[in-house]
């Protein structure tokens, strides 16, 4: 029980990345009809926003330090940090301890920006071309903002720790009697993604925004029709949706150390989750992200991989598969999406 507890955890872990992801592509491909293979970059951009703020807050001037000698006799000097001098030792210090869930606020400004330059900048012209060009032009874009990042901060991963106060471990399984630890970071992880998830569902489904960007999803021309101007909705989307993949990298830098490729590690298997929950559907996308991210945690058990080699790198391939054979709309497609 122990066993199958933690790892359906692990698979929740995983699983929230791929269901944000998931979401992402989806109110893309829903809002616009484009297929977005740009999204991982945004992933990975989100994840170097908490590098970045962890870099400006870490800046530090040097100052003399007469109570610290070196082997000469000297004063040593010693590097503060400029937050440190601004707000004093203590606040300074938990404001760097904190500089991951800081690079939320960091964030989503940079990515709600990235997403609209994105939009109008390029994937506006692609809107009637073939799902081909817009898979061309977005996988192009992403290797070049992959680039850029690997031209600025290298190609080694970059750390980013979780604070002091999450980076421990959790006993989950003290008062059922199991011995059940889990890292409390990964646990934070999970609980961000679920209230990411659920602020976007309520957001389309309570909000009056929501329900005109819905409406236009089901029937672009008649919402026109009525003097609405769905494409600026649209476009505010495509920002929302580069925000939310941002986050959703903010929030991972401390369980996978941020370097340029991560992205595309989690954009291909993103749409495989896209592709089995349904093109279009983002309950779907969602379900299908945290059911194959707990599939690929049991796949990756010593004894799956002891007694099907590789079965862990395959699992999730081979589940689409069995679903597009045997539903090829996806869990919970509808009916004419990508049937074209």
């Amino acid at each position: 029980m122990d066993a199958i507890i933690l790892q359906i955890l692990n698979g929740l872990d995983k699983g929230s990345a791929y269901a944000l992801i998931a979401l992402g592509l989806t109110l893309i491909f829903g809002t616009l009809g484009v297929v977005n293979f740009a999204h991982g970059a945004l992933f990975m951009i989100g994840a170097f926003c908490s590098v970045t703020l962890s870099k400006l807050l870490n800046l530090s001037f040097e100052t003399v330090d007469p109570t610290q000698k070196d082997f000469l006799g000297n004063p040593l000097k010693v590097k503060t940090p400029y937050v440190e001098s601004w707000f004093g030792p203590e606040v300074g210090a938990t404001i760097i301890d904190w500089s991951v869930p800081l690079a939320i606020l960091f964030a989503i400004p940079i990515m709600l920006v990235i997403g609209y330059v994105m939009e109008r900048g390029l994937i506006k012209h692609f809107y009637k071309r073939p799902h081909a060009d817009q898979i061309l032009v977005t996988f192009g874009l992403a290797i070049v903002l992959q680039e850029i990042v690997k031209f600025y901060f290298g190609a080694n991963p970059i750390q980013t720790p979780a604070p002091d106060a999450l980076s421990g471990v959790a006993n989950l399984g003290g008062a059922l009697g199991l011995q059940i630890a889990y890292p409390i970071w990964r646990l934070v992880y999970i609980g961000f993604s679920l209230l990411l998830i659920f602020g976007a569902f309520a957001f389309l489904q309570f909000t009056t925004f929501g329900m005109v960007v819905r409406a236009g999803m089901a029937d672009r021309e008649t919402v026109q029709l009525l003097g609405i101007d769905i494409d600026r909705r649209f476009t505010i989307m495509f920002g929302l949706a580069a925000a939310i993949a941002g986050l959703a990298g903010v929030m991972y830098g401390p369980i996978n150390a941020p370097n340029y490729h991560m992205g595309m590690d989690f954009l291909v298997l993103s749409f495989v989750v896209v592709v089995v929950g349904g093109m279009g559907s983002l309950p779907g996308a969602v379900l299908a992200g945290f059911l194959l991210g707990i599939l690929e945690a049991f796949a990756s058990t010593t004894w799956a991989t002891t007694t099907i080699p590789g079965i862990n790198q395959i699992i999730i391939y081979l589940v689409a598969i069995i679903v597009l054979l045997t539903r090829p709309r996806g869990l919970m497609g509808k009916k004419g999406v990508m049937e074209d």
